[in-house]
């Protein structure tokens, strides 16, 4: 059936980014090497509730603030916190412009308040979206069948008709599971011939 609606995850889809930066930056700040960062951060497990929406985002930087025995204030935090991101995105704004001509726009993404709200003040082309669907708003996470549901009831189209693009391949089964036809991102090329083989005039 023809597409009516296409959703776009946005970490290294649209907008690429890299944790080692943010490790690098803590690395100068408390002396431990990157690896012994990520690994304290993942132990805490503090990360996936920040991005379900189970913590606020000042607790959560008060909470690795003593974790890693380097408070600081929210600003200084935001800062290094959004270290991770490009300044460019992997995909322009003038395919988005052209695509909203005829299709609705979703963004499907597991994310923070901190992260998008950068995001959003710093990249113009997220304007062409229709709607943001963010795992710390829906309180759920990418492949939980529960935030797919949020965005096929934000899609005004039966599932079969949306498409979605992300760029890890479990959650483009999770996407698939729910009825949605979805590809692995692997570049803008790709992208292009995913959507041109689907009758998408790019």
């Amino acid at each position: 059936m023809p597409l009516k609606t296409l959703i776009f995850d946005l970490g290294n889809v649209i907008v690429p980014f890299d944790f080692t930066r943010a490790y690098r930056r803590f690395e100068a700040l408390t002396g431990q090497p990157p690896e012994q960062v990520r690994a304290q951060l993942s132990a805490s497990g503090l990360f996936p509730k920040l991005e379900c929406g189970q913590i606020e985002p000042a607790d959560f930087v008060h909470r690795i603030g003593e974790l890693l025995n380097a408070p600081m204030p929210m600003a200084e935090f935001r800062d290094l916190w959004v270290s991770i991101f490009d300044r460019e995105p992997a995909i322009p704004e003038s395919l988005f412009a052209r695509l909203r001509e005829r299709y609705r726009l979703l963004l499907l993404s597991n994310t923070n308040g901190i992260h998008f709200g950068w995001i959003h003040e710093t990249f113009p082309l997220l304007r062409h979206f229709d709607h943001f669907v963010l795992s710390h708003e829906v309180k759920a996470m990418k492949p939980d069948p529960a935030i797919f549901a949020h965005a096929i009831s934000h899609a005004r189209a039966e599932p079969g008709e949306c498409f979605f693009t992300d760029d890890i391949a479990d959650y483009v089964e999770g996407a698939r599971r729910q009825g949605i036809d979805a590809e692995q991102f692997l570049g803008l090329d790709k992208l292009l011939v995913d959507l041109r083989r689907r009758g998408v005039d790019v």
